[in-house]
């Protein structure tokens, strides 16, 4: 007869018990007074706080960063890392604490197993800076003033949440609290640039949904408004200063916002849609429903909201550049003003291989501010 598998607990609270009960007693015994941050940062879905029982079967378990100086981490990194492996719990409330290589090259994942050897533990020792750098391709969020807005511009909003998300159970060197706090919002302007593209992204594509039914390709038009949709949840998070996961984890993420409980249901409906006229009118609706959310915020002075023609042509959309122009002209720094309206990486990318590589996506970034005749 099989084990049955333990009670399911959130990622961050296994950790934090690993820490409070397993880590911080070995640490205070061998490095007394050592300096250090522990905290459940990085990639997973428990950083999100999304992770769920199906989440167990790869690369979830007791596990923790601990994060020293770098001249601590240098000296004591070695030593750590053997420590746990000797004398880690073999288990945290029923969880393994042993990770197993799945062996495949392909498929370098880690599974929860019972040993009675030494554990491969998952509590790695880091320097702040190269874990931000490793993360983001910068470590300027570790001093002041922070990160550069070619930093910024260079940073997936996946990347972002997972640098800010989790929880951070113990801080006393306070590199890494400072660090996510520098990280934890776009500052105004650069978000302010941000939302004017996400409005133009609305603007690009807004009229193909009802050209392409006209021309009998409701294939096309069903695509253009999945697109949209997912444009304007992306706006909406940028709209209450969060970071847009990618695409597994939006609709978890913007089911946390204030706009879904009334825009969730148009959102279904516009993609549920399979007469043009109806999946126009329930987009229109959302997009009326942005555009006043907008309005609330105060960035730009109101901005009609009201659905209107394309053009000439019996398409209605919003007009969705007229938003993107009126948050442009609120730009006061001569290094956004100067930028197309292309916004940062994850507006104008969204391929995961390159996301996932901080260099050229940095020297993309650098290309097309440098188009601009604009250093930043």
């Amino acid at each position: 007869m099989s084990t049955p598998a333990p009670a399911f607990l959130p990622g961050v609270e296994l950790s934090r018990i690993l820490y409070t009960e397993a880590v911080r007693p070995l640490l205070d015994a061998a490095h007394p007074g050592l300096r250090h941050a522990a905290a459940l940062v990085g990639p997973g879905s428990e950083v999100l706080g999304l992770d769920t029982p199906r989440s167990v079967d790869h690369d979830w378990g007791p596990r923790l960063d601990l994060f020293l100086t770098a001249e601590d981490a240098d000296r004591y990194a070695a030593d750590l890392h053997d420590l746990f492996a000797r004398r880690l719990p073999k288990q945290v409330r029923g969880w393994p604490t042993h990770f197993r290589a799945s062996g495949d090259p392909n498929d370098p994942v880690g599974h929860l197993e019972a040993t009675e050897g030494p554990v491969a533990h998952r509590v790695v020792v880091r320097r702040v800076d190269t874990w931000l750098t490793d993360r983001l391709g910068t470590a300027t969020a570790a001093t002041d003033p922070g990160p550069t807005l070619s930093d910024w511009l260079a940073m997936p909003q996946q990347r972002l949440a997972e640098a800010t998300g989790g929880a951070v159970f113990h801080d006393d060197p306070g590199i890494l609290t400072a660090a996510r706090h520098r990280l934890a919002r776009y500052p105004d302007q650069v978000r302010r640039y941000l939302l004017a593209c996400q409005w133009q992204r609305l603007a690009q594509e807004e009229s193909f949904v009802g050209r392409c039914a006209e021309v009998g390709d409701e294939l096309g038009s069903a695509l253009a408004a999945g697109r949209l949709v997912r444009d304007l949840m992306r706006l909406c998070l940028l709209l209450e200063h969060r970071y847009a996961p990618y695409t597994k984890w939006l609709g978890s993420a913007f089911a946390r916002t204030a706009a879904a409980p009334r825009l969730t249901p148009v959102l279904r409906d516009a993609l549920a849609a399979t007469d043009p006229a109806d999946r126009e009118r329930h987009l229109c609706d959302a997009y009326e429903t942005v555009a006043r959310l907008h309005n609330a915020t105060g960035l730009t002075a109101p901005v009609d909201p009201a659905r209107r023609p394309y053009h000439g042509r019996p398409h209605l959309v919003l007009h969705a550049e007229r938003f993107a122009r009126a948050l442009a002209a609120t730009l006061t720094d001569p290094r956004l003003r100067a930028l197309p309206l292309t916004g940062a990486v994850d507006q104008w990318a969204d391929n995961t291989d390159l996301l996932a590589r901080p260099a050229p996506v940095r020297a993309a970034v650098r290309a097309l501010t440098d188009s601009s005749g604009q250093g930043t």
